[in-house]
């Protein structure tokens, strides 16, 4: 088997993983990146959304507030205030380095004002990911999954890996893990095939924590078949009508079809049950095709025409507000492992992420967790990996049915159980990392990640009678806090 030694292994090679090796290689460092499927990947390329950067000084307070108001009280105020206050620097640093920010900010959904910076109409992800990718020096191993980590002890000490030409064994000083959500959990998602949870599942094995993995966000305009229709159509004139004609959202919020996103999703939802469909009206934007040529071009493979008629819209599994719990760093407890991006929860989020904070996050915390993962090298002698976690991913699609039924966006108690015991159901297997296939593996990630979110999701309906935490019992963990109304509630152990 191969073997490679680098400072700093990074998993994905979306913007939050780039990002790192760019701020590590300027550091001196030997990076190396992994992403498992060909570039550009992850979920930055399918981003139409752009960048929200507070405008200035005063505009700050404004983006803090429209965050800690989307994030439903969860949000970490403290994170929230260091991420945006960081952000002109990097916006600074991607105007210098070229790449196209168009110079006027548009308004998406939850955000008072105009401050989130696109590229390319509604290909700003992929045009900031290739404008990254552009000035990347550090090798980038296409079609390579790591299987599970090496482990020293209680330390993190590399990755092992299948790619195309077989095995490999990466030890590393660190560990970072850039590998986005686990949108494919459910049936329908706007996510890339790839978001499986990977990063998810191997810091868990690992030791690390996970988070409010119950918060799941959809967003409120897909295509029938999962296509993003972005929320900045929204922002530019477009409006949501109902099977009948009707305009719904001002009846559900004083925002209309600027209002957060849950509020619009869950509209969404209760007006196509109510009246049988949901449709978004591109009409009213001029300048449609030059504006929004991916949404154009999407509605069109469909056979639907947007300059002539209204979309069929549903809400889409989308972000994955928890994952990896990590300090403003991208520390995740566990010594040698760091998280930046979607895989990670820092606070900022809350319990629902305000529209386009996702690409600056990934650009703050990319950074941060690459500096301090150097900081904090150390190479132990012989890692061990440790086993993988496997499924027959024939099993794959009921587990997706029962996800959609049991917590989409409306989620009812006896919708979490039956999801949660058809998941518990599973047949899961540990087995060496050289016997695993990638189809298996994934597998096994979404099905253990579908048993903590499920576990966690019913907590979260058990909060209203929970204890502070003075009151909770000896044997309760914080490994994971569940927040309401101020009180930190008693959680027990949810094992695997």
């Amino acid at each position: 088997m191969r073997t490679l030694t680098v400072d700093l292994l990074i998993l994905g090679a979306g913007v939050a993983g780039v990002y790192a090796a760019l701020a590590a290689e300027g550091e001196g460092a030997r990076v190396l990146l992994l992403s498992k499927d060909p570039l550009p990947s992850g979920a930055t390329p399918w981003a139409q959304g752009g960048v929200a950067f507070p405008r200035d000084v005063a505009d700050l307070e404004a983006h803090l507030q429209d965050t800690l108001r989307a994030g439903r009280g969860l949000v970490e105020e403290g994170v929230a205030r260091s991420i945006l206050e960081e952000a002109p620097e990097h916006l600074e640093r991607l105007l210098a380095w070229g790449l196209p920010f168009h110079p006027e900010p548009t308004r998406e959904g939850g955000h008072s004002r105009a401050r989130v910076r696109h590229l390319g109409g509604d290909r700003s992800g992929l045009l900031l990911l290739r404008g990254l990718l552009a000035r990347l020096r550090s090798p980038v191993l296409e079609g390579h999954l790591a299987v599970s980590l090496l482990v020293a002890g209680d330390r993190v000490a590399g990755a092992y890996v299948l790619g195309p030409e077989g095995p490999l064994e990466v030890r590393a000083g660190a560990v970072l893990l850039a590998t986005g959500g686990l949108g494919r959990l459910f049936p329908v998602t706007t996510n890339p095939p790839g978001a499986t949870g990977d990063g998810m599942a191997l810091a868990y094995r690992a030791g690390a924590v996970l988070r409010d993995l119950e918060f799941v966000q959809f967003h409120p305009t897909a295509l029938p078949e999962g296509s993003l229709v972005s929320e900045a159509c929204r922002g530019e004139g477009a409006i949501l009508v109902n099977a009948l004609g009707e305009r719904f959202l001002p009846r559900y919020d004083p925002l209309a079809e600027l209002a957060p996103r849950d509020v619009v999703a869950r509209a969404v939802f209760l007006e196509g049950l109510r009246t049988g469909g949901v449709f978004l009206d591109l009409r009213p934007i001029p300048r449609l095709e030059e504006r929004f040529p991916t949404v154009v071009a999407q509605a069109r493979a469909l056979g639907l025409d947007p300059l002539k008629e209204p979309l069929p819209v549903a809400p889409a599994a989308h972000y994955a507000i928890g994952g990896v719990r990590t300090d403003p760093w991208g520390f995740t407890g566990v010594a040698g492992l760091y998280a930046a991006g979607e895989v990670a929860s820092t606070g900022l989020h809350g319990a629902n992420r305000l529209a386009s904070n996702s690409l600056l996050e990934g650009l703050v915390l990319g950074q941060r967790a690459a500096r301090a993962a150097l900081a904090s090298l150390a190479f132990p002698k012989a890692p061990e990996p440790l086993p993988a976690l496997t499924l027959d991913p024939a099993l794959l699609p009921g587990l997706r049915r029962r996800m959609g039924e049991g917590a989409g966006v409306l989620r009812r108690r006896e919708g979490l159980e039956a999801a949660l015991a058809f998941a518990e159901g599973l047949p899961l297997e540990e087995s060496p990392p050289d016997r695993a296939a990638r189809p298996h593996l994934e597998a096994g990630n979404l099905a253990l990640l579908a048993r903590l979110l499920l576990r966690m999701a019913l907590l979260r309906e058990e909060s209203r009678g929970a204890h502070h935490r003075e009151d909770c019992p000896g044997e309760a963990e914080e490994a994971y806090h569940l927040e309401a109304r101020g009180a930190t509630l008693c959680r027990v152990p949810l094992g695997v």
